[in-house]
């Protein structure tokens, strides 16, 4: 579905990704792992349109989409959420999951001024799909709740739950378990594979946690100073001596 070809970001004279290249399956839930700075997000915003690569080929179903805006590449099928969570202070639970409908959208004054006959059924029709998605993540009791005062474990739920409202065919999931207890955590690497078998998705996820990732992830991606050092089944990929020496650095041999 998702194919990255020798991709390289540069910002000024920090090269972000230096020619990385993967290709992810319709239907697997691909990991995206590495220390911190080394090329995770920079990779997933350049998928998503935020930095566009200087070089290289990114296609999405066979059609290139490196140069896009995001919103043009939202529309192609790709939502994602956000490693530091970005959901809309000051509204409801169910007003922020209703903003992922935007893409479906259409704003129309006279459709206003003619709600009862002509953008009455449009909304239901948005608020059908929303619902749907509130009871398959478990979040009736909270539907009404500010955001501002609910806990982390259940914001990112919220912004999940807005991203699968876009109905996404790729969802990218930018650390998703960051700040979580265990708890917390368990209970959304439930939600993420529910998601993913009710609606069909696939999942392309950044986490750092590596119970998580071992627990949801068919292949990873693992990512250092910018470049591939591993890529393959989740478990064979970490255990590569490359990627632990990445993570806690070489042995010291006494003198």
């Amino acid at each position: 579905m998702l194919v990255c070809d020798n991709v390289v970001r540069r910002f000024g004279g920090v090269v972000a990704l230096k020619n990385v290249s993967v290709a992810v399956r319709r239907g697997e839930i691909f990991g995206l792992v590495g220390p911190n700075g080394s090329g995770k997000t920079t990779l997933v915003n350049a998928i998503t349109g935020f930095y566009p690569p200087q070089e290289g080929r990114i296609t999405l179903d066979g059609t290139r989409i490196n140069g896009l805006k995001p919103f043009r590449i939202a529309g192609m099928g790709v939502a994602r959420t956000f490693q530091n969570v970005a959901l809309f202070h000051g509204m409801s639970v169910l007003d922020n999951i209703l903003m992922g409908r935007h893409i479906f959208m259409k704003p129309n004054p006279l459709a206003s001024f003619f709600y009862p006959w002509w953008a009455q059924k449009e909304e239901v029709e948005h608020r059908r799909h929303v619902e749907e998605v509130i009871d398959l993540l478990q979040l009736a009791p909270a539907r009404d709740e500010h955001v501002d005062v609910i806990p982390l474990g259940l914001q990112k739920r919220v912004e999940l739950a807005r991203a699968l409202c876009a109905e996404p065919k790729l969802l990218v999931l930018d650390e998703p378990m960051a700040g979580m207890n265990q708890e917390e955590k368990e209970y959304m690497v439930r939600f993420i594979l529910d998601a993913q078998e009710a609606l069909g998705l696939t999942v392309l996820i950044i986490e750092h946690h590596m119970d998580v990732v071992t627990a949801l992830c068919d292949r990873v991606l693992v990512l250092n100073n910018g470049q591939e050092i591993a890529q393959g089944p989740a478990r064979e990929a970490i255990a590569d001596p490359r990627v632990v020496e990445a993570y806690i650095g070489k042995p010291r041999h006494a003198a």
